[in-house]
């Protein structure tokens, strides 16, 4: 399916902050973060419209809800055009539910000032929170039925029993080449550099399971095929987005020319 949408997302110059929007920096998206100030401000602006005297005080959280949508709204565009297609519909659907919410708030904040109608107000502003309700409800979705955002490595420690273990002779591996290896369920990317060093990691992305030995490399650093996320050989540490989590390194050794792997805290938890 072609979202027209989706190449207009990508194509806004964003330059680095699209990585920081994507939540690069902390490790998992930023945008389910800043969601708390519009749902916490309106969530608030409702409960002080019960409360008499309060109607400045609601009138401002209003109007906080309604300026926090947009750098939450922004960071939900740049998360939402690197999905795949059944996610960007359900996102869709979300973004005008909060979309909805958002000029019914704005209409509610206009009519709380001087001269306004409060009733109107009030009226507008709870319909807003049932829209944003919705968006909400919908985000989880995504989130925890769909799995957007999820880092799709993370199960791959519990999937490893612990140890050093085999993947191939040395001379399998072609210098400057990446190879696909399997060890039990997981698949590897293998590289051997010109040095004669192997480097080792799991070949799934973490953002969305593309295949890694499939993508560029260069400068030491391997890039998905799918979404463009950068991953360093040495280490998996992600150096460029949509990816937000690392990628698993393996340890590495070789011994009586057969190349062994070993993933750090494998094994450890229960199964």
């Amino acid at each position: 399916m072609s979202f027209p949408l989706r190449r207009v997302v990508r194509g806004l110059p964003l330059g680095l902050s699209r990585d920081l929007l994507h939540g690069l920096p902390i490790g998992h998206p930023l945008h389910p973060a800043l969601v708390q100030i519009p749902m916490g401000a309106w969530l608030s602006a409702a409960v002080l419209d019960f409360v008499p005297g309060s109607r400045r005080g609601a009138r401002v959280l209003v109007g906080v809800g309604v300026l926090g949508v947009v750098p939450a709204a922004l960071a939900g565009w740049v998360d939402w055009a690197e999905q795949h297609p059944e996610q960007m519909r359900t996102g869709l659907v979300h973004a005008a539910s909060v979309t909805t919410a958002a000029a019914l708030y704005a209409g509610s904040w206009a009519h709380r000032g001087r001269g306004g109608r409060p009733v109107l107000a009030r009226a507008l502003g709870f319909a807003g929170l049932c829209a944003v309700g919705v968006g909400g409800l919908l985000g989880g979705h995504l989130a925890y039925r769909q799995a957007a955002g999820s880092d799709k490595a993370e199960p791959i420690a519990h999937l490893l029993e612990e140890g050093w273990h085999p993947v191939g002779a040395a001379e399998d591996f072609p210098v400057g080449v990446a190879v696909r290896r399997e060890l039990g369920e997981v698949p590897l990317l293998v590289f051997r550099e010109r040095e004669g060093r192997v480097r080792v990691l799991a070949e799934r992305c973490s953002h969305f399971s593309g295949p890694l030995s499939e993508g560029r490399i260069a400068d030491g650093c391997v890039e998905c095929p799918w979404h463009g996320s950068v991953f360093r050989l040495s280490d998996g540490l992600n150096v460029r987005g949509p990816a937000t989590a690392p990628q698993p390194a393996f340890l590495v050794r070789v011994q009586e020319g057969i190349v062994q792997v070993r993933l750090p805290g494998a094994g450890q938890g229960d199964r």
